[in-house]
Parts: C-alpha cells; structure tokens; sequence
C-alpha cells in the first residue's frame, strides 16, 4: 500500500505505450502523492484530494 492515496484509495494505472512499429509496452503511470501532516498523522494523499481540501478550508 505504498502508492495509494489514504483518503480516496486511488493507485496507480496500467497504460501501453506504442512504437513508431506499433510495438505495445506496458508503462504505468503513478499518482502524484505528497507526504502531508493532518490531524497530526503524517499520511500520502493524491493532489487532488489535497486541492479539495484546501477548497473545503477556504470555502
């Protein structure tokens, strides 16, 4: 559980890149996770979450 976000359980995508010969390679494109303290627990969470947080804050 290293690569998933703690607060929406997002994980990473499995993707194909293609060759100029149309040669399928699988690649996978990771979340963009930032280590953050809330409530006094250092969590990962996805800068998505992190960004409607702050909305949730403000607004």
């Amino acid at each position: 559980m290293s690569r998933t976000c703690e607060i929406c359980g997002r994980t990473p995508k499995l993707s194909a890149t293609r060759s100029h010969s149309n040669i399928k390679t699988k690649k996978w494109k990771q979340l963009n996770l930032q280590t953050k303290k809330i409530n006094g627990k250092k969590i990962k969470i996805c800068t998505k979450c992190l960004k409607s947080l702050n909305k949730a804050k403000l607004g």
